[in-house]
């Protein structure tokens, strides 16, 4: 298994810290609005990783915290009029919304930065007292100077960071790239108590708090947007190095941008767009299908006629499903007769291909293909003579099964928990009116051939399959399912 690692620059070899395990933190939102397209784009992925690491049989621990302590979060609480803890907590509770509906996974833990104070300030202690951070009037910051290895994560040096960055004037600072652990608390702002005296947290020294707290030192993955290498995980790396001693992350990780038009959506420029508003007007497994389309690392371009051919490609899938749950619905789905149908074989090859796709860094967008393929397979062998033979059946129960273990990884469709995946009517198309359309089209077409006018009867046969609706005579009755 191949992992992309930020820091080399290169594929390496997965080798995680215990045989068995992994152990995962993807850093979460700040709450102090809806998430954006850009935000659900790490919270898919990630989420995809940790499904395949389940899939291969991994025992996984994955930890995505909120951080609901930050400047913006207090900006927008004033604004508002509302104190920030609550704003905070009101906005985690409409991210669950959106990433429940996104088929996203709860985290194994799902830390707040307001519930992990004292290991902040414990953290920031030892690094005041090893000599990697200093106080200055109820300020602790972090001497970059001091960190030998300060730049490796990002590939940049001080003397780059200092000429291509605006920071602040602040003569407090020892060196202009020196970086807040602790803040001096400020009128209306939370604020706890410390040897510094009343403040609260800078942002990075919350993430490497609570991820050392739960995964330790040296844990095997750290994911985020590619906007977070410098200076979050940068920062992040820096001073959980020099607390601990020890290597803090096995591999870094880190998904492209979104953009709009070529341009990176932010909410900095305005161009973002809500999940929660994009949501209105596509499904949710259509918009975790768009954004696992293209490789985790690629820029991925975002417009609604993207979306929409996202939607279509899925429904294929859908589609096939549905053919694939009528042919097994008439026959024994307990039948345990060795599949020797051409199907089988090929069912073998698609999970081989989906494997090597997923442990080459985790290729969603090959992955996806390789469904559609498993898609087309089914549909052809179901146009054939053999798809009722006790070898036949077996060969698409098989391929069920494998439709549901690659849904289990990519998640595009909710499942009901007892191996059935739900699929809701196509787009735009009230079931229950098109089946009640197709049984009176099919009672019509009865009555033409008891009249013996059989042109009539193979008119409505062939004009019904032009639709996508074909009817199959068989001794019991005319069954119909949509297809080509």
């Amino acid at each position: 298994m191949l992992i992309y690692n930020t820091q080399t620059g290169g594929k390496e070899k997965l080798v995680t810290r215990e045989p068995g395990k992994v152990a995962i933190y993807v850093c979460g939102p700040t709450t102090y609005n809806y998430i954006h397209l850009g935000n659900a784009r790490p919270v898919v992925f990630f989420d995809t990783v940790r499904r395949y690491f389940k899939y291969k049989g991994y025992e996984v621990l994955y930890v995505q915290n909120f951080t609901d302590v930050d400047d913006k979060i207090i900006n927008r609480a004033r604004e508002e009029k509302e104190e920030p803890l609550a704003l905070a907590a009101r906005y985690i509770k409409e991210y669950f919304r959106d990433a429940d509906a996104l088929n996203v996974m709860r985290a194994d833990i799902h830390p707040l930065v307001s519930e992990h104070i004292g290991e902040i300030v414990d953290l920031v202690r030892t690094l005041v007292d090893k000599g990697y951070a200093y106080a200055v009037d109820g300020d602790v910051y972090y001497d970059v100077r001091s960190f030998a290895g300060y730049g490796n994560l990002s590939g940049r040096s001080l003397e780059d960071m200092r000429a291509g960055a605006r920071v602040d004037v602040d003569e407090r600072k020892h060196y202009p790239m020196d970086f807040a652990l602790w803040k001096a608390a400020k009128p209306g702002e939370p604020a706890w108590d410390t040897p510094w005296g009343k403040g609260r947290p800078g942002w990075h020294i919350e993430c490497s708090a609570m991820s050392l707290k739960y995964l330790g030192a040296n844990f095997d993955i750290h994911g985020g947007g590619f906007d977070l290498i410098f200076p979050h995980h940068e920062n992040e790396r820096a001073q959980s190095e020099a607390a601990t001693g020890q290597p803090f992350v096995r591999y870094w990780m880190h998904n492209g941008f979104i953009t709009i038009a070529q341009e990176k959506m932010s909410k900095s420029l305005g161009n973002f767009f809500l999940v929660r508003e994009i949501l209105d007007q596509f499904k949710p497994e259509v918009v975790r299908f768009y954004l696992l389309s293209a490789h985790y690392r690629s820029l991925l371009d975002f417009d609604d006629d993207k979306l929409a051919a996202a939607g279509k490609g899925l429904e294929r899938l859908k589609n096939s499903l549905r053919l694939l749950d009528e042919a097994l619905a008439g026959g024994d789905p307990d039948i345990a007769v060795a599949p020797e149908a051409w199907l089988s074989g090929r069912l073998d090859e698609l999970r081989t291909q989906f494997e090597a796709a997923m442990d080459d860094d985790f290729n969603t967008a090959l992955a996806t293909g390789i469904m559609f393929d498993l898609a087309r397979d089914v549909n052809s062998f179901l146009q054939g003579e053999k798809a009722n033979s006790p070898a036949g059946l077996a060969a698409l129960k098989k391929a069920r099964t494998l439709f549901f273990d690659f849904n289990g990884v990519l998640g595009f469709l909710k499942t009901d928990g007892q191996g059935k995946i739900l699929l809701a009517p196509p787009e735009g198309e009230d079931e229950s009116l098109v089946e009640e359309l197709v049984r009176m089209i099919i009672q019509i077409r009865q009555e033409a051939r008891q009249n013996k006018d059989w042109a009539a009867a193979d008119r409505i046969r062939d004009q019904l399959k032009e639709l996508g609706i074909v009817l199959e005579d068989t001794s019991s009755g005319v069954r119909w399912k949509k297809g080509t």
